[in-house]
């Protein structure tokens, strides 16, 4: 079966990612001072941008290293629902279809949510997994309505996480990673790092409310002082040269 090709555009107003930084813009035919100038401070904040990428990236294992600690004590059959999630949809998108549309989706929904907040409406849609808000919005209903099955809703519903996520950040790496003219990726860097941070932080507070075991601040706690350790270690080596 032929992929689909993925769409750069998502949300109604052809945006092609989250505005963490503008594209850059290049010289016009005359190549003025001011094309100049304008092209150099957007390089210059791509480097800043970058460097923090990199310095966001050990909260990135920071933080996976600490669910993966906190969630690896809870019940087996939890576990391995959440990792069929993932698994699943990993094989769905590159063997099946790749479900471009079911984001894109997403996308407009929460592009129509955050319409009237300015500052919101380009990052909100890229940033927060909308299908697994609304698992999690819908998971006291299903209960209810399925007191005699309320373990298999509960399984079902981890699955439903595993997959979500997976689905988010999978397609929130491509949108990023599609842009053009991002100098040194300092966009793709910082900003797929800051979603996958949020959207642990999410799932380690979904966790946490479903699950008596999850303790967030447990797993918030163990993030911080691994990203603690490794910072100080890393400035204590540059500070002895």
């Amino acid at each position: 079966m032929a992929k689909k090709a993925f769409p750069r555009d998502f949300d109604a107003d052809a945006q092609d990612g989250p505005d963490f930084s503008q594209l850059d813009p290049g010289l016009d035919s005359g190549g003025d001072i001011k094309s100049k100038g304008r092209v150099f401070a957007e390089r210059v904040a791509s480097v800043i941008k970058f460097i923090f990428g990199l310095i966001l990236l050990v909260v990135v294992y920071a933080g996976t290293r600490a669910f993966l600690d906190e969630f690896g004590a809870m019940d087996k059959t939890i576990k391995a629902y959440f990792w069929w999630g993932v698994l699943g949809f990993v094989l769905f998108h590159f063997f099946v279809f790749e479900p471009a549309i079911v984001y894109q989706k997403g996308q407009k929904l929460l592009t129509f949510v955050f319409k009237f907040i300015a500052p919101l409406v380009k990052v909100a849609p890229f940033v927060l997994p909308i299908y697994t808000i609304i698992l999690l919005c819908i998971y006291p209903l299903l209960m209810l309505l399925n007191s005699t099955r309320q373990d298999m809703v509960t399984l079902y519903c981890v699955f439903g996480l595993g997959l979500t996520m997976a689905l988010h950040i999978v397609f929130s790496a491509k949108t990023l990673r599609s842009r053009q003219g991002d100098f040194l990726k300092a966009n793709y860097i910082f900003g797929f790092s800051l979603i996958y941070v949020i959207n642990l932080l999410l799932l380690g507070f979904a966790l946490n409310l479903l699950f008596a075991e999850f303790s967030f601040l447990d797993f918030f706690a163990g993030m911080s002082k691994i990203a603690h350790g490794i910072y100080y270690a890393a400035v204590k080596q540059i500070f002895a040269l």
